[in-house]
This record gives structure tokens, sequence and C-alpha cells, in this order.
């Protein structure tokens, strides 16, 4: 297996879907087959914690159509994605989730997306930043992930970061927590002694002018179940870092029923 890391200019489509960004900043959609989709109970507190903190207009997608299947290995970094900031001074983050209604062996598609806040604040996500230089409270993340048994493609978009700068990004094995080491080590495909984008997830890329990025990592294996649960942005690109901010990310197959 091989990887390459190819760096691209502008553009407003998504990374993944080829669409354009929802007008919803936060939540989580995942769905299997043909697109059928099923928002759970969780998705409506939060978008009403939601409505409260940012005020009328926050939404969130629960049905799009899935991207195209995976081709390829490796990671694929971009900067650029412009689209605003939207509100600051509020966090949140929510998960939704919809099911194959065709059984084992199909696709599956997940979205999820939260603001960034330090631990602690008054309002909670999943989306938590330990370094507020790097990763301002009230920046964005948007992560992507689409699946079938050819492989795994996972893509990001963030807003509001430090400008012109670049930060390494992994998916990591456990939820985010109030210290930077509750997400636990790289995600591994095989148990190995050395980091690289081949084994693992590398989400690496760089800022433009507004603080906006993106990249995406496509992989011939999928995520264990239970084993993919977070991404973590470093201070700096490859294979560690200091930990600047972190997003639990329900990836790989839907182990909460």
């Amino acid at each position: 297996m091989t990887a390459r890391m190819v760096r691209t200019g502008h553009g407003p489509a998504h990374p993944i879907s080829g669409g354009r960004p929802t007008a919803g900043p936060e939540g989580v959609t995942r769905s299997r087959g043909r697109g059928t989709s099923r928002v759970s109970g969780a998705l409506a507190g939060a978008a009403a914690l939601l409505t409260l903190a940012y005020g009328a207009g926050v939404g969130v997608a629960a049905q799009e159509p899935a991207p195209a299947a995976p081709g390829g290995h490796g990671a694929h970094d971009s900067h650029g994605g412009h689209g605003g900031h939207g509100a600051h001074g509020a966090s949140a983050a929510d998960l939704s989730r919809a099911d194959d209604v065709a059984g084992a062996g199909g696709s599956s598609w997940m979205r999820a997306a939260g603001v960034f806040s330090p631990p602690g604040s008054f309002v909670p996500s999943d989306a938590l930043t330990y370094d507020t230089r790097l990763v301002p409270a009230g920046a964005r993340i948007e992560v992507t992930e689409f699946t079938d048994p050819s492989g795994t493609r996972v893509g990001t978009r963030l807003r509001g970061l430090t400008s012109g700068r670049a930060y390494g990004m992994h998916v990591h094995t456990s939820p985010c927590g109030a210290d930077p080491a509750a997400a636990g080590p790289h995600y591994q495909h095989r148990p190995s002694a050395t980091a690289d984008p081949v084994n693992e997830v590398w989400l690496d890329f760089r800022t433009d002018e507004d603080g906006d990025g993106r990249a995406e990592a496509v992989q011939d294996w999928n995520f264990r179940e239970g084993g993919a649960r977070s991404v973590i942005i470093h201070d700096r690109q490859g294979g560690a870092g200091e930990r600047a901010a972190c997003f639990t990310v329900p990836f790989g197959p839907d182990d909460r029923a």
C-alpha cells in the first residue's frame, strides 16, 4: 500500500459529498444503504440547546445524498473552504444516526459537526479546545465518513482557526476528555510501534487567510467497531505534536444499539 499527500486550491465543495455545506454548524448524521435517515431523540434536545445558545436559524442536516465510494489510499490536504465563521461565544455538539435498512454488507455515511469550547464550559460540547491560541473557542469542525466494503473515506472541514498555519490531525481511539490524553493513541488498522498515514488516518491541513481548512484521507480498510472515537488537532503536522483540540466522533459501525 502507498500513501499520498496532495495540496489543492480553494473551493466551496464539500471534500466528501461534493456538495455545499449545510447552514447548521452542529450535528451528526449517519446514513446507510440507500440513504434512509432516522433522527434520534438526542438530536432534538441538542437542537433546542443550540437554539438557546445561538438563536433561531441553527439547523442539522438529517438527510443528504451519500458520497462516492472510496477509490484509493492515503491523505489529501487542502486549504480553503470559505463560508464565514458564524456565532461565537457558545459551544455545543449533538448526535443522530440513521441505520441501514438493507442489512449488513452495505455502505454507511456519517457527518459530525461541532463548535469548540474549553473543557468545563457552561454549554457542554464534544469539541474541546486545549489551546485557544491555536483553536479559539467558537471555532467549528465538521467530520464526515463514508464506508463500504472497499474501504473508508474520512474528510474534515474547519473554520475560525489561526490563519495561515499548518496543523496535524489524526483519528484517535477514545472519546475526548478534559485531559488531552483521554483520547488515547492514534487509531491503527494493524498494531504497530510506528505512526504512518497508511496504517492510520491522517488529516493534516493548512488554514487559509480566514483560518479555514480542510483535508481528506482514503484507506482500503474499515474501522473496527468501537475502535475509533475522536479526532485530535495537533500543533504541527506529521505523526506527533502537542494536542491543541479534540472532537468526539462516532466512527465505524454503529455499536450504540
